[in-house]
């Protein structure tokens, strides 16, 4: 039985769909992007990061996209957690661990009545609300008047089911120390509930 979900989705330009180490996208929706290969369709659950590529070639696709890849500041990121805050509490999600880096976010998540996909959905939209409305979206200078900011956030997210205890706490302690990997605190969110 499903018990949580280990969910990660990236900002705009973080993982792009043709990148050469896989992607879970099944095509390239932009002809600057396309110039660079096809999609990267991989049905791989584990993290592809760390595999071998061309970093060469996946910074030039980079440079290609039509607006600059987000890089999340600090205020920014406080500005997405309290849209999560505020969607848990709304919808009672329960969020047992968060990480939120300047290009992914990790959260591990419990059982909830909405799917995975609709709830990363959500959690996307409720990210956006307060950097919207606080001046501070990355978007915010691409907005036409009376309008609001193209998406930051990748459309499709990388999630694994979690179905015993055993994963729950590895994913847990996984997302928890996810920041230091990139030189980072560790980040504490109030609206995290561990659920051990």
């Amino acid at each position: 039985m499903v018990l949580g979900s280990h969910v990660i989705f990236g900002v705009y330009g973080f993982w792009l769909p043709n990148d050469e180490r896989g992607s879970w996208s099944e095509f390239v929706g932009a002809w600057e992007l396309y110039r660079y290969g096809p999609a990267t369709k991989t049905a791989e659950r584990r993290s592809l990061a760390a595999r071998h590529h061309n970093v060469a070639a996946r910074m030039a696709a980079k440079r290609a996209l039509k607006r600059p890849a987000v890089h999340l500041s600090g205020i920014q990121a406080r500005a997405v957690g309290r849209g999560f805050a505020e969607y848990s509490a709304d919808s009672g999600l329960s969020i047992w661990a968060c990480a939120i880096l300047p290009d992914h976010i990790h959260l591990v998540l419990g059982r909830h009545r909405l799917k995975v996909e609709q709830l990363a959905i959500q959690l996307k939209g409720a990210a956006s609300r307060h950097p919207i409305s606080e001046g501070i979206h990355p978007f915010g200078d691409y907005a036409m008047p009376h309008d609001t900011p193209p998406k930051c956030f990748a459309v499709v997210e990388w999630k694994v089911y979690l179905t015993s205890d055993e994963d729950i706490e590895r994913s847990v302690k996984y997302v928890e120390l996810n920041p230091l990997k990139e030189g980072k605190p560790l980040q504490h969110w109030k609206f995290v509930r561990r659920p051990f």
